[in-house]
């Protein structure tokens, strides 16, 4: 247990700090599936407004540093192929 005030600090930014990325990864992730379904439906039109969407919000994620930089481009890379393959 910390003792200090500003160990008992560092304990609830942590605590703040992971609700907030939790929240945001599983967000990443829903959008994600999302994008899968309708890339697999086939309609790219649809999936390409969805891919802009999942581009931003990785970017934000990185940059929030809730993910890392080159976990945001090989999701990007991954999804962006999977666009060009989506026939429609």
């Amino acid at each position: 247990m910390a003792h200090s005030l500003s160990a008992k600090k560092r304990v609830r930014q942590n605590a703040k700090h992971r609700i907030i990325n939790r929240a945001r990864k599983s967000v990443l992730k829903t959008a994600i599936k999302d994008f899968e379904a309708t890339a697999g439906g086939g309609d790219k039109k649809a999936a390409a407004g969805q891919y802009k969407l999942i581009v931003k919000k990785l970017d934000k994620a990185a940059s929030a540093k809730t993910i890392h930089k080159n976990k945001a481009a090989r999701l990007k890379s991954r999804l962006s192929r999977r666009l060009s393959k989506t026939k429609g």
